[in-house]
């Protein structure tokens, strides 16, 4: 079963997805928050799989409440997808930086929002990669984090061969076909980055990869 905790300011779209994940035998609404505030304080009782988080909220944001998640070691297991209106903008960005696993437009069709909450689930990242090579192209563009340069020396050559091909928008699939090798091994190989980088999931590795400068955005 499929854990799932709704946090939005608009109760007509919370009682919308409600109503929709409430149809599937394998998805459970166990609480909602009107606000990041009491969403966080039932995150943290409830330990939902699944936390849909709207990015604009009164008391405390979709920005915020997922920093917090993310830095709280009890809720490792919680995979925050932020909710949006506006499709790719500044805000997604932070929210991937802040640990979000990847986010949904509000007017997203229903089979594609019940597809989504079950990928999450099982700690994918919601980002295809059309959607990840728009943010490339629109965001990431500061200079590299030395920081985050040194972490990747714990990564082995294939590893960080791995997460270059991942930060360019390529499937598991894609990254071993350039790679010449199985699917599986690729799943292996951006896993255990991620364990290293103590990255949340696949969507934090983008963002690692390109403050860390192992990959930069095109035209730059």
């Amino acid at each position: 079963m499929i854990r799932v905790l709704l946090v939005d300011d608009q109760p007509l779209l919370r009682s919308g997805f409600r109503a929709l994940l409430d149809l599937e035998d394998d998805i459970e609404v166990v609480a909602e928050a009107a606000d990041g505030s009491e969403g966080l304080a039932l995150i943290r009782e409830h330990l939902p799989d699944v936390a849909l988080i709207d990015i604009q909220m009164p008391v405390l944001d979709g920005i915020e409440a997922t920093r917090r998640i993310a830095a709280d070691p009890a809720l490792a297991g919680v995979h925050v997808v932020i909710l949006t209106n506006y499709g790719l903008d500044e805000y997604v960005f932070n929210a991937l930086r802040a640990g979000a696993a990847g986010f949904l437009v509000k007017d997203i069709m229903p089979e594609d929002f019940l597809h989504a909450v079950r990928v999450a689930a099982r700690g994918d990242a919601l980002l295809a990669p059309s959607i990840t090579r728009k943010l490339i192209n629109r965001y990431v563009t500061q200079p590299p984090n030395p920081g985050t340069g040194t972490a990747l020396e714990e990564l082995t050559n294939r590893e960080r061969q791995a997460v270059a091909l991942l930060a360019q928008g390529l499937s598991n699939d894609e990254i071993a076909d350039h790679m010449a090798i199985s699917a599986m091994t690729a799943k292996t190989h951006v896993n255990r980055a991620m364990s290293k980088l103590r990255a949340r999931d696949r969507a934090q590795l983008v963002v690692l990869a390109y403050e860390s400068g192992l990959v930069t955005p095109p035209n730059t």
